[in-house]
């Protein structure tokens, strides 16, 4: 931080600028942010609890799940207690800490969607070797890259974003604390960070997708060589949910971070943050769940007591 930073705190405008349209957004987020929290704490309990998931693919998934509930806690209850209260003060420190915090678990669920195409192209495309190959050490390594990858993204991110001086004003156009509309509070020429943070995150979100389709045209190669239609059908199915789950991410999160800064609208920019900062995590555990009978029969032997299973 440079010595001409006099802004002590700023000031978050939420979900939206009409007050009576606060309330009501804030009311329809925080069920969402129910359901999403109580969907992805049901699939880490139970990949946990079922022994039959103790499998690389699941792990994964437990670790997404657990990425998305930290990934939406970073801004949502902030954002929803400030709709509420009316109280749209934030620190500094706590906005510099709240944005170090988004971009590591946002560039961190990249790396590890990037890791599970990885996990499902070796299952379809060396099946031989799979269980050889991707062991639990290897498993909880990705994992750990995919992290630590996340982290020190996070921390260029941020630097890159409050080395700029802020003397005022302090009013961030956003529900939370997010590089392009802070930049814009800047009092000095923010066009060079804006340059760089947006050709660093390019080549994160590009590289990260191209290793992702690379993935997945190994999985179309080996696919295509099984002779059986069923068989087809239960190896891509394997890779469905996931397939789902990395087009939405993308989709949502290039909209946001890979538009010119010149052609940033602050109301498209919360409007797209709320596609892949919330909807997105919330759709996952519906969408990992959909058509899965092994989540199906977990979730049910989680929720359902056993004489009512037996029952059923």
């Amino acid at each position: 931080m440079t010595n001409d930073t006099w802004v002590t705190e700023f000031i978050l405008k939420g979900f939206s600028d009409v007050p009576e349209m606060k309330v009501v957004s804030a009311a329809l987020f925080l069920v969402i942010y129910l359901l999403a929290l109580l969907g992805n704490i049901a699939i880490v309990a139970a990949v946990t609890r079922d022994s039959r998931l103790h499998t690389p693919m699941y792990f994964f998934l437990k670790n997404l799940s657990f990425l998305d509930m930290c990934y939406t806690s970073v801004t949502v209850p902030k954002a929803l207690v400030s709709s509420l209260t009316g109280s749209n003060v934030i620190s500094f420190q706590g906005c510099v800490a709240q944005l170090f915090l988004f971009v590591t678990l946002c560039a961190s669920e990249c790396f590890l969607l990037t890791a599970m195409a990885y996990d499902r192209c070796l299952a379809i495309h060396r099946p031989l070797l799979y269980s050889v190959t991707m062991s639990r050490k290897l498993c909880s390594e990705l994992v750990a890259v995919a992290w630590l990858s996340g982290a020190f993204y996070a921390i260029f991110h941020t630097v890159n974003t409050f080395s700029l001086p802020f003397c005022g004003p302090n009013v961030i156009d956003h529900f939370f604390c997010d590089s392009t509309p802070i930049m814009r509070l800047s009092c000095s020429d923010a066009h060079a960070n804006e340059e760089v943070g947006f050709a660093v995150g390019g080549c994160v979100i590009l590289g990260a997708c191209a290793l992702t389709i690379i993935s997945y045209v190994l999985i179309v190669t080996a696919v295509m060589q099984i002779h059986s239609v069923g068989g087809r059908r239960k190896a891509f199915s394997t890779c469905s949910s996931h397939l789902i789950t990395v087009i939405l991410f993308y989709i949502t999160g290039s909209f946001a971070y890979l538009t010119p800064t010149a052609q940033y609208s602050p109301m498209e920019g919360r409007l797209e943050s709320v596609f892949y900062s919330i909807l997105t995590p919330s759709l996952n555990p519906v969408v990992y769940c959909l058509r899965n009978k092994d989540m199906h029969t977990a979730l049910r032997k989680l929720f359902v007591p056993p004489r009512c299973t037996q029952v059923l």
